[in-house]
């Protein structure tokens, strides 16, 4: 064992994953030493999930393994001291097998899904099992871990203003609430190492700002260990002491933080390139697409004093709004404000837009009209998509599912169909990556897949919920250059949600901010 104070708590020599089909470029050589704090930065599929993967002993190494030194805790194992929250994990329950991405707004369908206080009560009661099991019969240490326990979880019930979610189903959370969520489950384990991907994307402002601040207070409070996955490489946390690269699947040296924002290469301010702004700029228009009218001469949506409930708890409350051909739209406000359950009206997926006075396209809800006949002018791409979408086949053929806008490719696209979804994958930068398996893709590259599919019928009308979500730094830039090229063409009309003001893209001509109803 090493010093007490200079512990090595996870250390790797010559580690191959033993399944080729998991191995890194290079061998890992890797320490990290208990007072490190530590951040995996680098491009979207360049191996930061492999390289977690190994560190957890998710793949087993060829010829050796991972060594862990927990110190005085019952077990060694990475299972027992190790908890990580994964990108998918930030969407909610991600295992359950009936999720559908309309699902949330079906308030009768939710009636057996768990509600926020039984998860987190449960998560509370194995961890105090955790603890018995830890300490044996030394009462006071497991007295004292219930005490910190109670403590931290009452905080973050604060942080979070989780008391006005307890009695909600889970299922009927904003993206932010179950962000938040999920923080709250693996943050009141309180485990050894806590490794999280990308910890701030979903959040409003201020929590993200809260959430860094307990962060750093559980560090130094609580010896707990933090491994960040980062995306947005320029938003480092103050208390990482240490960050990781990974480059094109090989890991970088281990260098201090501030060597690491001293050697960070500036943001390159434009990443599409002109030809392919051109060749977006030059694809024809759809045949019933009215290229003469002028931007702003008709409406696209308009709701009237929308009213939207779900037993007592009102989201919307007097919402009116006009959106016109050719505008971009912010649509902005703190999780749980209601910015998605305005979204769902426009796509035609909340069963209370019928309830109310909304015109979509210049047609009254609700006088005849089917959901595929709105949703054949919409793209669109949210969390909840995102977190519906499991299906592994092809990428080319999730991109191809956008254009009848099914969850899965039940219409095989003819050849013409098949051109213009590998030019949108194109377009995103993964034109290598057609015949990849979607869930082999790593999280970013599932997400420029996802985009590829919203833009890939030519829209008229953009919905963009969190479109940069998992995104590095180029690829957030490349997806902002295709929005402004996209928008720049006639009668195409964008709404975008982002918690981030710099994800916005120039072409942002009106905003709407909403607040939070009072019950």
């Amino acid at each position: 064992m090493n010093n007490q104070n200079d512990r090595i708590t996870i250390e790797i020599k010559g580690g191959i994953a033993r399944n080729p089909v998991y191995r890194l470029r290079q061998p890992v050589d890797l320490q990290i030493r208990e007072e490190e704090q530590i951040a995996f930065v680098g491009d979207n599929g360049s191996g930061k999930n492999m390289l977690i993967d190994i560190i957890t002993s998710s793949h087993p190494l060829l010829m050796t393994e991972v060594k862990y030194d927990f110190g005085n805790a019952y077990s060694q194992r990475a299972s027992d001291n190790i908890k990580m929250m994964t990108f998918r994990d930030s969407y909610g329950t991600s295992a359950d097998s009936a999720y559908y991405y309309q699902k949330r707004w079906n308030q009768t369908e939710l009636d057996d899904s768990p509600k926020v206080a039984d998860m987190l009560d449960e998560e509370f009661r194995l961890a105090e099992e955790t603890a018995r099991r830890d300490y044996g019969d030394d009462e006071a240490k497991i007295a004292a871990m219930t005490e910190a326990r109670v403590n931290l979880r009452d905080k973050l019930y604060h942080l979070f203003n989780m008391q006005p979610l307890l009695d909600k189903h889970a299922e009927m959370l904003s993206s932010g609430e179950l962000r938040k969520l999920q923080l709250t489950k693996v943050l009141i384990t309180m485990p050894r190492l806590l490794i999280i991907d990308n910890p701030f994307i979903g959040l409003d402002v201020n929590a993200r700002k809260q959430l860094r601040n307990l962060l750093n207070a559980i560090v130094e409070k609580t010896g707990m260990q933090l491994i960040l996955m980062i995306s947005k490489s320029d938003d480092l946390p103050d208390f990482i002491t240490h960050v990781i690269e990974m480059k094109d699947m090989t890991m970088m040296p281990k260098v201090t933080l501030v060597e690491y924002n001293k050697s960070r290469q500036p943001i390159i301010s434009k990443i599409l390139t002109e030809d392919k702004e051109n060749a977006i700029l030059g694809l024809p228009y759809q045949p019933n697409a009215d290229t003469e009218s002028a931007p702003g001469s008709k409406t696209v949506v308009e709701m009237r004093k929308v009213n939207i409930r779900y037993g007592e708890r009102t989201i919307l409350k007097d919402l009116s709004m006009t959106v016109k051909n050719g505008e971009r739209w912010a649509l902005e406000g703190e999780n749980g404000a209601g910015k998605s359950t305005l979204l769902s009206i426009v796509c035609a997926d909340n069963p209370q837009s019928y309830a109310n006075d909304i015109v979509l396209f210049g047609n009254q809800r609700g006088t005849g009209e089917t959901i595929w006949d709105i949703k054949k002018r919409i793209g669109f791409i949210s969390p909840e998509m995102f977190r519906a979408y499991k299906k592994d086949l092809p990428a080319v053929d999730i991109v191809a599912s956008g254009l009848n806008d099914s969850i899965g490719l039940y219409k095989r696209p003819n050849e013409e169909q098949k051109e213009t979804c590998k030019f949108w994958m194109d377009i995103f930068g993964i034109g290598n990556r057609i015949d990849t398996p979607f869930l082999k893709m790593s999280s970013g590259e599932q997400r420029l897949v996802m985009l590829a599919r919203t833009f890939v019928k030519d829209p008229e009308l953009l919905i963009l919920d969190e479109p940069l979500h998992g995104l590095d730094l180029r690829n957030r830039q490349l997806v902002k250059d295709v929005i402004e090229a996209f928008c720049k063409r006639k009668n195409k009309t964008l709404i975008m949600v982002t918690h981030y003001k710099e994800e916005l893209p120039k072409c942002i001509d009106h905003e709407i901010y909403l607040k939070k109803t009072t019950n």
